[in-house]
């Protein structure tokens, strides 16, 4: 039989300060309970319950301004990393979610682990977007170049740069080729249309 209570803090997939939520009493015995993020929800707790609805209104404005702030100072941010790869590329471990607070700690901006959203650590070198969920719901992005051992960033942005030309000139090949055989096909269509007509 699932236990009422009244949320004290924000808990995650679950409510907000000031919320009244039904969980399983394991749950409630065991963590809420004891790390002081909820109350049985009696008389006195219902009572308690507009004044923290109040205080979470209030705070929810100000992490809601700090979070777009942050996102804005975000808005613009790359790090690096170097890592160590083998003979064909393919790196020796994988950057993960800790590993980029970390880096984001060395640029003096302050996340918490649970705010990059990354389906799974990272195992390839290259240029990677990784989505940031601030508080309140903001959203921000940053850039994480992952460098192999041996070349420094410089050297990695202009060979990235000319892949990326290298891969733009090929689909422009594959266009024109494309465009070519649309062309030489509609007009072989029409040498074949007044043969049929006589």
């Amino acid at each position: 039989m699932p236990s009422q209570l009244l949320l004290l803090e924000d808990v995650d997939d679950l409510g907000r300060s000031g919320d009244l939520v039904n969980v399983k009493p394991g749950f409630a015995r065991n963590f809420l309970i004891p790390q002081r993020k909820a109350v049985m929800a009696d008389a006195n707790a219902i009572r308690m319950q507009a004044r923290l609805k109040e205080e979470r209104a209030k705070k929810a404005i100000e992490d809601k301004k700090e979070a777009e702030e942050l996102s804005a100072k975000m808005a613009n941010v790359s790090i690096a990393t170097i890592v160590k790869v083998d003979h064909d590329g393919h790196m020796y471990g994988s950057v993960a979610a800790y590993d980029i607070v970390k880096m984001l700690e060395e640029k003096g901006i302050v996340l918490e682990k649970r705010q990059v959203q990354l389906a799974q650590a990272i195992k390839k070198t290259g240029v990677h977007k990784i989505n940031l969920k601030l508080k309140e719901g903001v959203a921000a992005s940053l850039i994480l170049k992952i460098i192999p051992e041996g070349m420094d960033e410089a050297s990695f942005d202009a060979d990235l740069e000319a892949k990326k030309l290298q891969a733009e000139k090929v689909a422009a090949e594959k266009a024109a080729a494309a465009q070519a055989a649309a062309e030489a096909a509609a007009q072989s269509s029409e040498e074949e249309e007044p043969s049929e007509e006589s």
